[in-house]
């Protein structure tokens, strides 16, 4: 049975007069978000708001369950990915995790990259983003951490589309699984790796 986390969120957000993409509607849903604790990644794959995709495209954001091919050697991985595809790769495809970021960081970043979206969002709109272009400016630096190659035999379930109209609250959702150390300590690195400090 699906569930309908996503539409009660967005329902919350509308009675309270929020409009969306601004710092008071981030503020409100990072605060209801919190304040519900645990998420169910199961249940969440199956919200009434997400789409079950075998082929996702470049732009859109998936979640899925991921046991990597390398697992026994990283130093962490997530096994339940937030990703922006980016492009095709050898396999499978590129894209961007955006786990490895701190959720406030994750929304600032997620901001920066909505601005090359276009101005009337739909559930079928997709970002227009390219390696390239996240590659040639400091607006993106936070993309190097996040910036992963999945292999489709390593996708342990089916893929969830998360509409492009819900981007705003997925990135507050605590559905991180970070293996062998804890998400505050993948952020730290994250931190370092883009920052340079």
């Amino acid at each position: 049975m699906a569930t309908h986390l996503f539409d009660t969120l967005q329902a919350g957000a509308m009675r309270a007069g929020l409009t969306a993409r601004t710092k008071e509607s981030k503020a409100w849903f990072k605060k209801k978000i919190k304040d519900m604790g645990t998420v169910n990644k199961k249940a969440l794959m199956k919200d009434g708001a997400t789409e079950v995709t075998t082929n996702p495209l470049p732009g859109q954001m998936i979640m899925y369950f991921y046991n990597p091919k390398h697992r026994k050697t990283l130093p962490y991985y997530d096994r339940f990915p937030m990703t922006i595809i980016i492009q095709p790769a050898p396999g499978g495809f590129h894209g961007l995790n955006l786990h490895y970021l701190s959720p406030g960081v994750r929304a600032r970043f997620l901001d920066d990259l909505m601005d090359t979206a276009p101005k009337n969002i739909t559930d079928k709109t997709r970002l227009k983003i390219t390696y390239d272009k996240l590659n040639a400016t400091k607006k993106y630096k936070e993309f190097a951490p996040c910036f992963k190659h999945y292999l489709g035999s390593h996708i342990k379930s089916q893929m969830a589309r998360v509409p492009m109209t819900e981007w705003e609250m997925a990135v507050f959702l605590p559905t991180e699984s970070f293996v062998k150390v804890r998400a505050e300590t993948v952020w730290r690195y994250s931190r370092k790796q883009y920052s340079g400090k």
